[in-house]
């Protein structure tokens, strides 16, 4: 007589699935806002009935003044490697701060205002613990940059991932005034490049990162680092730093001051900055205005890399950029400041042929 199968035998227990979808539903709803329609019906015993099969936005209600020709903005990305980090940790409530950071920096390089935002999360089998603490931090990111967490998917793939690994990608949506969207083109010869400080390697680099860190210094995830004063562990895994409100505060209180936006991932400063110059125009970086932090003079002294490698693959302290009108940087430096940013002059625009220069 064959073998009795269920689902749990292959892989998947739908009895601690429903228990996992019943805990992420109270970090769903501390995320919502205005515009947020929330399903009619309750959670039931199991997490059963909770939901509906998509989310439901009202743009007629989400800000107290209407847009009259809203354009909606719409960016996906993932955590990618430093997810090793979180576990080898066993620290998994701060990517998920990660991946909203990830998505919405890019969202609001456009003008856009965050306003969902989904997420998928991919393991070998149901971790209810390990599921919980990734919502756990995607719903603070989501909160801190008052977008919405709407909903998302949890897949179980045991024959996919080996045990202890998981991924993570998500997605957002934000909206933006037609005549408001930012995209470079208004660059222009004497505006002023103004950057704001990363809080570390945020989300990219870390493939060359964990070579160096683990291959070449032999180091392991909880080694003190004394030129760091914290582990290894704790120095990567600091969360990437969420630029929504700042952003968000300067269009408002600077309106048409800001010519451009730029968010500082893989590529470095030179790479992402050029992606938003007009063919006219080229962006010359200071690189004697900032110090570069610890954590990267560290990785570069540890692994022998090039001044060029570490350019092109990291934020080397620089984790936003904002072009601006030169008549706009006094104040948007302080407005900036104003809201805890480490802003400063980066740079500037000169006549050119879409290039950046790092000097």
């Amino acid at each position: 007589m064959s073998d009795s199968w269920d689902y749990a035998k292959a892989g998947l227990n739908l009895d601690a699935y429903a228990k996992t979808m019943a805990g992420i539903q109270p970090l769903l709803a501390s995320t919502w806002r205005g515009g947020v329609i929330p399903p009619p019906f309750p959670a039931r015993p199991g997490g059963k009935g909770s939901g509906g099969f998509a989310s439901l936005f009202d743009l007629n209600k989400y800000t107290t003044t209407p847009y009259a020709n809203p354009v909606l903005v719409n960016c996906t990305d993932g955590v990618g490697s430093k997810l090793k980090i979180a576990a080898m940790m066993r620290k998994y409530d701060t990517v998920g701060i990660d991946l909203v950071a990830m998505s919405v920096n890019d969202l609001i390089c456009t003008g856009a205002e965050p306003l969902v935002f989904l997420d998928y999360i991919a393991m070998p089998d149901d971790d209810t613990s390990l599921t919980l603490e990734l919502v756990t931090g995607i719903a603070r990111g989501c909160r801190e940059c008052g977008c919405a967490l709407v909903g998302g998917e949890t897949a179980i793939l045991p024959e996919f991932y080996a045990p202890g690994d998981f991924d993570m990608a998500g997605f957002a949506t934000g909206v933006v005034e037609r005549d408001r969207v930012i995209d470079g083109s208004k660059i222009a010869p004497g505006d002023v490049l103004i950057a704001l400080a990363s809080s570390g390697l945020h989300s990219n680099g870390y493939s060359l990162a964990r070579k160096v860190v683990f291959d070449a210094g032999k180091l392991d995830i909880g080694d003190h680092v004394p030129e760091l004063g914290v582990s290894v562990g704790e120095a990567l895994l600091r969360p990437t730093t969420l630029y929504a409100k700042p952003i968000r505060a300067l269009l408002a209180q600077c309106p048409g001051g800001v010519t451009g936006l730029a968010n500082i991932t893989g590529g470095g400063v030179t790479d992402n900055l050029a992606r938003i110059l007009p063919p006219t125009s080229d962006a010359r970086i200071d690189r004697s205005s900032w110090a570069m932090p610890p954590i990267f003079t560290w990785i570069q002294q540890l692994g022998n890399v090039a001044v060029t490698e570490m350019d092109r693959v990291f934020n080397c302290g620089v984790g936003f950029v904002v072009v601006v009108k030169a008549n706009a940087a006094d104040t948007a430096l302080s407005l900036l400041r104003e809201t805890g940013e480490t802003a400063w002059v980066l740079g500037g625009i000169t006549a050119g042929t879409a290039k950046v220069f790092l000097n």
